[in-house]
């Protein structure tokens, strides 16, 4: 039979609907009870409610479960140690974003063999996002593929809208309807007013078709999201996380009826591409901090067991704990400018404590 659709499909197959595989790995309760503390923290954090700073940390992409494991772990261990003034998530980022081609995530080819096993994926990257929450550490990613996020959002404390995607219509009415507070990056120009738009629209009430808990197709309707803030993570080759950037952001961001509550990303183009370079971001940061700047809730940093990044080789398993797509620094780096801003943040309150 001669028919005018799908010419250039060249498969179709049936996935497990959301709401079956939620049920094969469920949440706990008391992972339930994590999830949303950490949201109602990070929400206090970006009121400006609470005395600590956000820092979100973790491998640009997962792609060896068992190392995020492990550093997922470490992370916890010091996230005890800094907790009076430092809220340590993880970064667990399962989908990548694509100028042209590439490895596009766990989720999208796990075995990293250009096989697609997407149910597989996510089957992995759900179990995984449950054994970080019980370790009890907050869990942040992501949201690329809408319903991907019927997936897995429910173990989400922070989420993110990437740079190539803030500017879509999809991703503004997904944030919206998200149920923890979502980062939207600025363009990849370096400008700010995609992002305030997105917000603006993000915390407006939408209604649009997405895919149901049993997988059928329906219309969501939301309230809007008033956790829908900014992360800037520079473009255009510069950065833009200066007290000058931020001053005019607060300006920009109090005219279009929105409280600055301000991300920066130490990585992208805010490090020129240089994961070697995240610390200056950050030391700029925290400098500013230092001055009485009150506006920047929290920070980002592309981290992993070891430094920097590795190509991927067919039929060769990459090595654990080292990225397979942007430079990563290391475990030692990331404890130390962990516990350098856990001080500094530490001795600011402090100070701000003594002066009232």
């Amino acid at each position: 039979m001669i028919s005018s659709n799908n010419i250039n499909i060249a498969s179709r197959s049936v996935l497990s609907s959301p709401g079956a595989i939620r049920s094969e790995l469920p949440l706990s309760l008391d992972a339930v009870l994590k999830v949303m503390n950490a949201r109602r923290e990070i929400c206090d954090i970006l009121d400006g409610n609470s005395g600590k700073f956000m820092m979100i940390v973790g491998p640009c992409s997962i792609h060896d479960p068992e190392a995020a494991i492990e550093y997922a772990e470490r992370l916890r261990q010091l996230s005890e140690e800094v907790k009076e003034h430092i809220l340590l998530v993880m970064r667990v980022y399962f989908e990548k974003p694509r100028t042209t081609v590439g490895w596009k995530g766990l989720i999208y080819d796990p075995d990293l063999n250009k096989s697609y096993n997407i149910e597989k994926g996510i089957f992995i990257a759900r179990k995984l996002m449950l054994r970080i929450v019980d370790l009890g550490l907050p869990v942040a990613t992501e949201m690329l593929d809408p319903i991907i996020a019927q997936y897995i959002a429910d173990a989400v404390a922070w989420a993110a809208i990437g740079a190539r995607t803030t500017e879509a219509q999809t991703h503004r009415q997904l944030g919206s309807g998200l149920s923890m507070p979502v980062g939207f990056k600025n363009a990849t120009d370096g400008s700010f007013q995609t992002a305030l738009d997105a917000i603006a629209t993000a915390r407006s009430e939408h209604s649009f078709i997405g895919v149901l808990e049993d997988g059928h197709v329906g219309v969501f309707r939301t309230r809007g999201n008033p956790y829908a803030h900014i992360v800037l993570r520079g473009g255009a080759g510069q950065s833009n996380y200066g007290a000058e950037h931020i001053a005019f952001l607060k300006v920009a961001m109090r005219k279009a009826g929105l409280k600055p509550a301000i991300v920066v990303d130490c990585s992208h183009a805010n490090s020129g591409k240089d994961y070697r370079k995240q610390h200056i971001a950050l030391e700029d940061v925290l400098g500013q901090i230092a001055d009485g700047e009150n506006a920047i809730a929290g920070v980002m940093l592309e981290s992993n067991l070891q430094p920097g990044n590795q190509k991927i080789i067919a039929g060769c398993r990459p090595e654990p704990g080292v990225s397979i797509t942007d430079g990563c620094i290391g475990w030692e780096e990331t404890a130390e400018l962990i516990r350098h801003a856990c001080k500094t943040i530490g001795e600011v309150r402090s100070g701000r404590t003594a002066q009232q």
